[in-house]
């Protein structure tokens, strides 16, 4: 029993690593050549196709007061 509990704890942590499904998705590969026009076109994986747009105007725009 306690090796399935280490095993378990084990296995999270290991999960909560960042991870992204698409090479372009990753802010840190932004700048990168393959994820630059027109090279990311043809597989449509363009860090504005990946990104939505709202969260990024929601994460630029300063936080409102809860009290308006």
């Amino acid at each position: 029993m306690r090796f399935c509990i280490v095993i378990f704890v084990c296995w999270i942590l290991i999960g909560c690593d960042d991870h992204y499904r698409y090479y372009c998705q990753d802010p840190a590969n932004f700048q990168k050549k393959r994820c630059q026009r027109p090279d990311c076109l043809f597989s449509q994986d363009c860090p504005d196709y990946l990104v939505a747009p709202i969260l990024e105007k929601q994460a630029t725009q300063p936080a409102q007061d809860a009290s308006k």
